[in-house]
């Protein structure tokens, strides 16, 4: 059957009068189906939540002793899900008493310099510095009350301490999300899941500090509050969680949190003093001891002063605290350093941390099959039908808002939905607002906290916390309300994509974020704010420029000169990673050979990986008609012919 012209002049390359492919023809490269093997039309998107997959018989399947053992099994299952929790949240909370004993003194001599918090600037990083070596807004909070409550630190000087700690306090769900970077989509999902909470914070940040120092505007709302309500001291804010863990906790350490405020409010005797606490149950007694004094100018007031020869008396009272009872937890006797301890704790709670975070996820991977994990999927990510679907956020924020409330940390909160979020039963849209609802729970609590501050240090106290509460209030109206300002939200997603691509570039970000930039700013704050200014406007000025290009780039390059359409004018490490990646796989291969057997197996892993895709794609390019050099015709479908000839 003769072909369709069309189709002959198609085929015309390859086919001969008769419609068969010649000997000697020269068999062009299937470019056309290399590119349909690189770019799968089938391959899913990696943020959409991925299927679990029920391999099990379905309940209708089972006999009796089946039905009673995958019973049991559940019931197993949930035992030891609810187990790893509880040792995952005990081991959150000794990884705070590591840090603090490795650096909490450090955080107290930071605080101490009452001159630099007086810079809004440095009062932020050292926020955030304080809170990452402590791990504990909350502690950090603290200081800041104490200081103010004592008259060292003003309360207007306090608010961009309190901004950074709310910074600092998301490394704990930075860190958790590192833990799951063997899966390159959940590491993607994770680390974005806990990174949005990262771009909240820093966003709001660079817009209400201006903002702050400028007007004060968020003392000065506290302040009207304050005046406005008569309020009184109330109770402590409930110890819900604490009072779960604290059997496990207080056997393994128990810290003395007053000597880092001690050290904050420039008490000389608390540098010498443990934060391991040793004796938790003593007593302080008063009693009136007789003493010389050079003359009677020099007698207590209100006290008996007397002369006997040439010698003048007085009586003070001296407070004598007597230990009754020595702590009974491991390193109560241990004649060890804050430091040695410090790091033998950091050791085992990041072991802890990991190893309970793995099974978590295996638990959770093997729990949410089927029918479960089609209800929990619909009941976390679902939203309301229209035209209430906006309301969904909102709920989801005050959800947030009241579980953080109840475990009293939005470290622990925000550190359990991450894998969560990476093991895809989470959406990243969803666990944003629940972040954002965490940052205003962990603010009520403290609310709570500081209303059971005493009588003269109360409208202080409770200031600090409104303004904690407020900042969070403001960061929601800015960057949650208009789907559009949902940055964070975008930024996540990008740097997840990235450190997917690149795994090593999560411990840059880290070390960036936290450490690194924090310490700068803070050394060119002593330094003066004219290095400060110097340095940072051309820094801050470059930045704003690259973003403005990168965004022009991308929806309207026409507009930009020919050679800032795209960054290749540039040296190649400055606008690519991929030269940074391979000096770092040199490294990790080096590391592989030289210092452990680890790398070797997760190399080779990645390498049968990469050669099993490599034999697939070319396998297909073999499998691709066009490629064959036979001395039969080439066939072409029936169903094409006939098509090409109606």
């Amino acid at each position: 059957m003769p072909l369709h012209p069309e189709f002959r002049d198609i085929l015309s390359p390859t086919l001969d009068d008769a419609g068969n492919a010649p000997k000697d023809s020269v068999v062009l490269s299937a470019y056309s189906t290399m590119d349909l093997v690189d770019k799968d039309p089938d391959e899913d998107d990696p943020w959409n939540l991925p299927e679990l997959q029920d391999t099990g018989l379905k309940w209708s399947e089972l006999d009796a002793k089946g039905k009673v053992m995958r019973v049991l099994t559940s019931i197993v299952k949930f035992i030891l899900l609810v187990g790893f929790l509880y040792m995952f949240v005990c081991s959150l909370d000794v990884l705070s008493s590591a840090f603090q004993l490795v650096g909490g003194k450090a955080a107290g001599d930071i605080f101490q310099d009452n001159a630099v918090l007086s810079n809004p600037v440095a009062g932020l990083v050292i926020g955030v510095l304080v809170t990452v070596l402590v791990q504990s807004s909350s502690t950090s909070s603290s200081i800041v009350v104490s200081m103010v409550s004592s008259g060292l630190l003003e309360v207007q000087s306090a608010v961009p301490v309190i901004m950074g700690a709310n910074i600092g306090t998301s490394v704990t769900n930075t860190i958790v999300a590192m833990m799951q970077a063997g899966d390159r989509n959940e590491f993607r999902r994770a680390f974005a899941g806990a990174t949005v909470h990262d771009f909240f914070n820093w966003l709001s940040v660079l817009i209400l500090l201006p903002l702050e120092a400028a007007t004060g505007v968020l003392y000065k709302l506290t302040k009207i509050v304050i005046n406005s309500f008569n309020i009184q001291g109330g109770d402590n804010a409930p110890d819900l969680l604490n009072v779960i863990t604290d059997p496990l906790t207080s056997a393994i350490i128990e810290l003395d949190k007053t000597v880092i405020s001690d050290i904050a409010t420039g008490d000389p005797a608390a540098r010498n003093k443990s934060l391991i606490k040793i004796w938790c149950k003593t007593e302080k007694i008063t009693t009136l001891l007789n003493i010389t004094v050079p003359s009677a100018a020099n007698c207590t007031i209100g006290v008996p002063c007397w002369v006997e020869g040439n010698k003048t008396w007085t009586q003070i009272n001296v407070t004598e605290t007597i230990n009754l009872e020595r702590c009974n937890h491991i390193f109560a006797y241990a004649n060890l350093p804050d430091l040695a301890v410090g790091l033998i704790l950091l050791a085992l709670s990041l072991l802890i941390l990991c190893t309970c975070l793995i099974l978590i996820v295996k638990l959770l991977n093997s729990m949410l099959k089927g029918q479960v994990a089609v209800v929990i999927k619909m009941v976390l990510n679902t939203d309301f039908p229209f035209p209430f679907g906006w309301v969904t956020g909102y709920i989801a924020i005050l959800v947030g808002a009241g579980m953080t409330f109840i475990v009293q940390s939005s470290s622990v909160f925000t550190s359990a939905i991450t894998p969560l979020v990476g093991i895809g039963v989470i959406s990243l849209e969803r666990a944003y607002p629940l972040t954002l609802g965490s940052n205003i729970g962990t603010t009520t609590t403290a609310i709570l906290a500081a209303m059971a501050a005493p009588g003269e240090t109360l409208a202080n106290s409770l200031q600090i916390a409104l303004c904690h509460f407020f900042f969070n209030i403001a960061g929601i109206l800015l960057w949650y309300p208009i789907p559009f300002t949902r940055i964070p939200i975008r930024l996540a997603r990008a740097l997840g994509n990235r450190t997917a691509n690149y795994r090593w570039f999560a411990v840059i970000y880290l070390l960036l974020c936290f450490f690194l930039m924090p310490l700068t700013i803070l050394g060119l704050s002593l330094a003066g704010w004219q290095a400060l200014v110097g340095v940072a406007v051309p820094i801050v000025v470059l930045a704003i420029f690259i973003i403005i290009v990168n965004l022009m780039q991308t929806r309207c390059p026409r507009y930009l000169p020919s050679r800032l359409r795209n960054w290749d004018f540039l040296p190649r490490p400055l606008h690519s990673m991929a030269p940074w990646d391979r000096v770092v796989m040199s490294g990790m291969a080096f590391c592989g050979t030289r210092c452990c057997c680890c790398c070797k197996c997760c190399q080779k892993t990645e390498d049968e990986e990469k050669g099993g895709k490599e034999r697939k794609k070319s396998q297909e390019m073999y499998d691709n008609p066009a490629l064959t050099r036979d001395d039969e015709p080439l066939e072409v479908p029936k169903e094409t012919v006939k098509a090409t000839q109606l």
